[in-house]
Formats: structure tokens, sequence, C-alpha cells
């Protein structure tokens, strides 16, 4: 299953008084797995930045002034996000930000059907305490100790360490194998197991070989070793 891990930066807190989106941040998620794909981009909101939007994220009105406008962004991030589900930490002040946008361009809103919002999960699973997402790295143990300000794509990758233990998949990962790797199941239907793309080296010597074989020809036919004995290879010619 895909699902985008997503988050935003804006100018403020609505978008209805004229607050604009300044960055979106994603980060892909197949089976709860990152995959190392992300869409990130920086977006001129034709305005100035106002100080208290400052201190949370650090992007100037200057620095943004020179970033592409929504519109010269939106082919490229719709065809990111797909139809697969948004996994969002309050999801609907960064969807009411983006529909906003999607509005302004006379483009279709992102259905709230599609989003998982993970704060709502956090405040079931935790009632009764903060949920914010540095309180769920505490919790978890993710080290968010590099996050001295909001940064929409940093917040995007800490959720999704996040979201995997809020849905409980951590163990779950420990079973899957990368489309590189080679993986077999024997007729009986045990589980699969990793395949080294590299086979170990041998570790007994011809002689050690040779020497067992003699050992086990001493037990005589019926010997359950003679099972595990290679095939005699068949005559040249």
């Amino acid at each position: 299953m895909r699902e985008i891990v997503l988050d935003t930066e804006t100018t403020g807190l609505d978008p209805l008084r004229g607050d604009r989106l300044v960055e979106i941040g994603c980060v892909e998620m197949l089976n709860r797995m990152p995959t190392g794909q992300t869409y990130h981009v920086y977006i001129n909101p034709e305005r100035d930045m106002p100080a208290e939007a400052f201190a949370v994220h650090g992007l100037s009105a200057e620095f943004l002034s020179t970033k592409p406008l929504f519109h010269e962004v939106v082919d490229a991030f719709l065809e990111f996000i797909g139809d697969a589900p948004l996994v969002i930490h309050n999801a609907s002040f960064d969807i009411g930000f983006i529909n906003a946008e999607l509005d302004k361009i006379k483009r279709a809103a992102i259905p709230r059907e599609r989003l998982v919002d993970t704060l709502l999960l956090a405040r079931r699973k935790h009632p009764g305490v903060s949920n914010r997402l540095d309180d769920l790295c505490s919790r978890y143990a993710i080290d968010n100790s590099h996050r001295t300000k909001h940064g929409a794509l940093l917040d995007a990758e800490l959720l999704a360490e996040v979201y995997v233990d809020l849905v409980g998949a951590r163990q779950s990962q420990l079973l899957l194998a990368s489309d590189a790797q080679e993986i077999r199941v024997n007729a009986a239907g045990d589980a699969p197991r990793r395949q080294r793309l590299v086979p170990l080296a041998p570790r007994v010597s011809d002689a050690e070989r040779e020497a067992h074989k003699a050992f086990i020809a001493t037990l005589g036919d019926k010997a359950i070793w003679n099972e595990f004995l290679p095939a005699p290879a068949p005559p040249a010619g």
C-alpha cells in the first residue's frame, strides 16, 4: 500500500484571512516503510512574512521571493501524491491551506476522505496528554534533536517514523525484503526468507568433505547422512 506523509509551512493560521502556503514536504511510504522518495518545494506566497510565522520556520519573504508560485509547482505536487492516502499531523490545517491554493487556480480540492490524521490517532492511543510531533518523537524514542525550527520535509520525515509506531507496524517491517532480493518459498509453504545477493564462500575444504564422506561410508547404507550427499555426477560422453 502506497501512502504519502505530508507537512506544510505557511505565513499564518488562516487561509481565509490571506495566509498562504510557503513550503510542502512529502515522504513516500510503501507498506508502512519509507521508500526514500520525497517531494519538497518552497513557494513564493506573494506577500510579507509575519514575525510570528518567521519565528516558527525561519523562512523570510526575501528568501521566498525567488521561489516558484504555487501554480508553477502544482502539477509536480499532484503527480507525486497521486491518489495515495495522505498521512498528516493535524490534517485539517494542512489540507485547508492546500485546498485554498488549489481553489485560487481553479483546481479540484483534495477530498478529506483521503486523509489519515495522526493527531487523532495519537489522541486515541494516548488520551489526556500532549500529542505534538515533538512529544510523539520523545515518546517513541525518535531523534529530533536536529529540529530547531519547523521544516516541511524534516517534519514529514519525523512523522513517517512516528506513524509506523502509532499504527504498530514497526515489527512487521522486519520480515520485508527489497525487490532486489530473491525470495524463495518451499513446497511446504513455509514463510519466505531473505536470500543473500552474493552467497558466502564455502568454509569446508575439499579434504574435510572427503574425510566426512569416508566416515559416512562406515555407517552403512541406511545412515541418514546418505540422504544429504550430493548425487553422483553422470558419466562423461
